[in-house]
Parts: structure tokens; C-alpha cells; sequence
């Protein structure tokens, strides 16, 4: 869908490689311009996060490696930067110094507290951000620490993929007036803007201040269950239709209580019967029983568990090469879920220097 678009990505950490991945999955033709000295200790010569791309190793605190992005940027139509707010303006190669060069460049800036705002030269990761834009609040059973699978919220949700979404928003604008424009792709913003549909959901009485008394973070339907071998099964039934298949495929419909569905008293008792009940079998009990139901009830498997799942194989989303287990490209375009590109190849840190420089010589 991207064919032809050329994309140049300053080599940072998490959701800008992560944002950059993406648009190269789709298509895109994008170049890592990456630093000679590994951000972080112990990286490899190869990471997943630059499949599909193209690497050209340069020092940008000289002047040859500054003008050697200057030149890339001339042709370009994305950049991509996670540094500090600050960072490449320092380096004369901030939006104003590089929209001199070439004014239809979108300029994508992802940063956890954004470019302005008292915290905006703040260290910070993805529990931070995401902790004080609230969306943190409603993570994990009451009683517990508060805590989300690391990074997917913030670092990939409320900062790559919305920083995806500004760069392709800007490309569009581009494509009609011919200017670009910076996106500033805050993860404090991003994961703030998906709350909406919870705020939505509060404004109607659904969800409250009080964590483990809303919809989705306290019901005995909503939460999930530990299994005899020590594994866990994920139960979310809540439409009423999906509820009673949920009881019927436990033997609990004529029960009074867990008929009471929406009853928040009886929650918590509710709960500790399911915690009970699921504890007596094994994982694999469950799975079986609950196959080919609309009951909502899912294993909760580990990436490798799942890459024998057979609706995961199916659909091609796990494979293994080059010495990373790595999920296929997404979103798809087509009916058929083999219709899909097939993750690209992934290079070495440098890889392409030689090539990229004698190109910027012609």
C-alpha cells in the first residue's frame, strides 16, 4: 500500500524503530540511519524491529554525517526521531532546519511526555506515561499492583501506532496542498485519546472511580482464572447471550446467584467460585470445553504456546527466521488470511552504508 513512499528513520529505541517497522510492512521504502555506538548494551548486529529496512551506519555529531541526512532528506517524503525534545535541533536537523530542504517532509517526533509541557525533558518509560494519563487505572484485579503487559500500551498503542496514524494523516494533507508538517506523537497523548471509549462507557454509569466496582475490572465475567497445571483461562462473557452459553457450559444456569449477572455484590463471591472451580482441572480441560463456543473463554498462552495455536496457524501470524520469533505484518488487505505480506528480510547494523553513500554521490 506504500510502494514508493521513502521513509529516513534516526535510529532511537522502542516505538519510533517499532512506527517505522510498521510503514516498511506496508510497503514503505525506508532507510535506519543508524549511530555507531549501540543505544543500548548488549544490542546485536541485527534487530527485528529493522526488517524490511535498509541501515546506513553514520556519526551525526560530524559535519559529514549531518550532511549525509540533509542529502537523504532532499528525496525523502517521512522522517522518523524518538530523541529528546531538543535533541535534533541541536543537531541542525530539526523540523525548521530540514523543511528548508524540503518542504512536503512530514516530520514524525515520538517522545513519551511529547515536545512541550513541564515534564517534556523527563526521563520516563512506558508505566510513567501511561500511569499518569490515567490509562493505567483500571489495569489488574483490585488489591493488586496496577500493571500491564510491558510496552504494548503505551510505547506501541499510544506512541507508534498513533504516530503512524499522524504520519499517514500528514501524507494526505501533503498529497492535497504539497506542505508538510510535524507530528508531534506524545505516549502521555496517545494513551490518554484511547480512554475516550471508557470515558464514554463511565458517562453511562458503567464504569466508576473505585477500581474493581466497573464493567470490565471487577465482574467474576471479566477477569481471569488459574487452571489445576498452574496455567490461566481469560473469561469476558459480557453480553447477556454469551453469559448463559458461559453457564450453561459449566453446569451453573439454574443458579440463582450467577444468574444475577450484573449485581456488582455478588462479584467478588461469585469469583472466588470460579477461582475454585477452574482450579480443579488442567488448562487443556477448559480449552476443550469451552471449543467452539460462544461463551468468551480463552487460554491465556505464552507467544510460543500460541504459535501452535491452531487459529494462529492458520492465519500465519507466528513464524521463526533469522533467529527471532516474529508476528506477520499487520493489518492485511484482501479476504484471505494468507493474503498477507510475508515478514521481509532483516539487516545488519550498517549493512547498506557503502550503497546508500555512493547513491547520494550521483
Amino acid at each position: 500500500m506504500l510502494d514508493g513512499l521513502k521513509v529516513i528513520e534516526i535510529e532511537g529505541i522502542g516505538p519510533g524503530p517499532f512506527a517505522a517497522m510498521m510503514l516498511a510492512d506496508l510497503g514503505a521504502n525506508v532507510t535506519v540511519v543508524h549511530r555507531e555506538d549501540v543505544p543500548i548494551e548488549g544490542m546485536t548486529e541485527k534487530s527485528l524491529l529493522d526488517r524490511g529496512k535498509k541501515s546506513v551506519l553514520l556519526n551525526l555529531k560530524t559535519d559529514e554525517g549531518k550532511a549525509c541526512v540533509r542529502e537523504l532528506i532532499k528525496t525523502a517524503d517521512v522522517l522518523i526521531e524518538g530523541l529528546r525534545p531538543g535533541a535534533m535541533e541541536k543537531l541542525g536537523l530539526g523540523p525548521v532546519d530540514l523543511h528548508e530542504i524540503n518542504p512536503a517532509l512530514v516530520y514524525g517526533r515520538v517522545t513519551g511526555w511529547g515536545q512541550s509541557g513541564p515534564r517534556a525533558q523527563q526521563a520516563g518509560h512506558d508505566l510513567n506515561y501511561i500511569a499518569l494519563s490515567g490509562a493505567l487505572w483500571y489495569a489488574s484485579p483490585p488489591k493488586h499492583a496496577p500493571f500491564t503487559p510491558p510496552t504494548l500500551v503505551g510505547d506501541i498503542a499510544g506512541g507508534a501506532l498513533y504516530l503512524v496514524a499522524g504520519v499517514l494523516s500528514t501524507l494526505y494533507r501533503v498529497g492535497k496542498s504539497g506542505k508538510g508538517a510535524v507530528v508531534d506523537a506524545a505516549i502521555v497523548d496517545g494513551s490518554a485519546h484511547m480512554m475516550n471509549l471508557i470515558m464514554y462507557m463511565k458517562g453511562l454509569g458503567v464504569f466508576s472511580d473505585t477500581r474493581g466496582h466497573s464493567m470490565l475490572d471487577g465482574p467474576h465475567w471479566s477477569r481471569c482464572y488459574q487452571c489445576a497445571d498452574g496455567q490461566w483461562m481469560s473469561v469476558q462473557c459480557l453480553e447477556p447471550q454469551f453469559y448463559r452459553t458461559f453457564l450453561m457450559k459449566l453446569g451453573l444456569e439454574q443458579d440463582p446467584e450467577f444468574r444475577n449477572q450484573k449485581d456488582p455484590t455478588l462479584w467478588q463471591k461469585l469469583g472466588e467460585k470460579l477461582e475454585i472451580l477452574f482450579a480443579k482441572h488442567a488448562q487443556q480441560h477448559w480449552i476443550q470445553l469451552f471449543e467452539n463456543s460462544d461463551a468468551c473463554v480463552s487460554p491465556v498462552l505464552s507467544p510460543e504456546h500460541s504459535q501452535q495455536d491452531p487459529h494462529m496457524k492458520a492465519r500465519n501470524i507466528w513464524s521463526t527466521s533469522e533467529g527471532f520469533m516474529q508476528a506477520a505484518p499487520a493489518p492485511r488487505f484482501g479476504s484471505s488470511p494468507s493474503a498477507h505480506k510475508q515478514s521481509a528480510r532483516i539487516p545488519r547494523r550498517g549493512q547498506h552504508t557503502d550503497e546508500i553513500l555512493k547513491g547520494l554521490e550521483k
